[in-house]
């Protein structure tokens, strides 16, 4: 058993991917939580389809991708606040216009540019070519992230859950909720570098939703969801090393495989263990409304 965890550390490369695994499921996780509590987790979607137009100006100017990526998925998110503020179009609509729109601009200006962008790259990333340099940039990014939102957590937790409330106790909502999405899509591009638009999205969502289903607090819910990234991107890549499956494939099949287990044995809304309501049986002889389930207060 020892000698099978310790052949896949042997070699750099497996080290090295290990460790920006680990890195990429703790702050997609923690971001993740939020987005989950505001019920807008296909922002996630959005961010990372997004991000192809400065990845396409990015690459033509020959700069950082990373900037161009960032500063395109930022103005996505002011497109759909713009939107949502200008119309009565609700917000999932709002976000798949946006989504559309970014992604076909971003493939246009990929041919007019006649850039060198590696879209499978793009798509499924190559984390198994992660250098020194990637990891010390994710480090540095988490670190920024985590600290962030210690310093700011009672903040974020009164916007994320009375959005309207903050507002109405002074708080600046406007500057929290785009400081929020500058978080978001901080952690997303810092993924999408190593491991791809498809694991990024099931790292930002997965664990946090498998989180949602174990636990009822928020900060639980962020750290619950960070060691199940961190256990999904080790289960992921030794699968990958062991069964030679594509290493993003295996680790966003890990994260489902403990969705799966927590949707049917999670103590409180696990499928096979949560409690049954107890049935009553009237003089009418029907089944009384007050045996029916009601939905909890925490993280709903």
């Amino acid at each position: 058993m020892l000698d099978w965890l310790l052949d896949p550390l042997q070699y750099e490369f497996v080290r090295n991917a290990i460790a920006i695994g680990m890195i990429v499921g703790v702050i997609c996780p923690v971001v993740g939580s939020y987005l989950i509590v505001l019920r807008m987790s296909l922002l996630g979607d959005v961010i990372a389809h997004a991000v192809m137009p400065g990845l396409a100006i990015a690459n033509a100017l020959r700069i950082d991708l990373s900037i161009g990526a960032f500063i395109s998925g930022m103005c996505s998110t002011f497109v759909i606040a713009w939107i949502r503020q200008q119309s009565r179009v609700r917000v999932d609509a709002a976000m798949t216009l946006t989504f559309s729109t970014f992604f076909g601009l971003g493939i246009a200006l990929i041919s007019l540019l006649k850039t060198q962008l590696d879209l499978e790259g793009f798509l499924f990333g190559d984390i198994l070519n992660v250098t020194q340099g990637d990891l010390l940039h994710g480090v540095i990014v988490a670190v920024i992230l985590l600290v962030l939102i210690k310093l700011h957590y009672k903040e974020l937790l009164f916007y994320t859950f009375d959005p309207l409330g903050a507002e109405a106790a002074g708080l600046p909502t406007t500057w929290i909720h785009y400081s929020l999405m500058a978080g978001v899509t901080l952690a997303i591009v810092t993924s999408l570098k190593v491991v791809g638009v498809i694991m990024a999205i099931a790292m930002l969502v997965g664990p946090a939703i498998t989180a949602y289903l174990l636990v009822k607090e928020l900060h639980m819910m962020m750290l619950v969801g960070a060691g199940l990234g961190v256990l999904a991107a080790i289960g992921g890549m030794y699968s990958s090393f062991y069964w030679d499956l594509p290493s993003g494939a295996a680790i966003a099949l890990v994260i489902f495989g403990l969705f799966l287990m927590a949707l049917l044995f999670s103590p409180s809304q696990g499928i096979l263990t949560r409690p049954r309501p107890k049935a009553t049986r009237p003089r009418s002889g029907k089944v009384a409304e007050s045996a029916a389930p009601k939905p909890t207060a925490d993280l709903d």
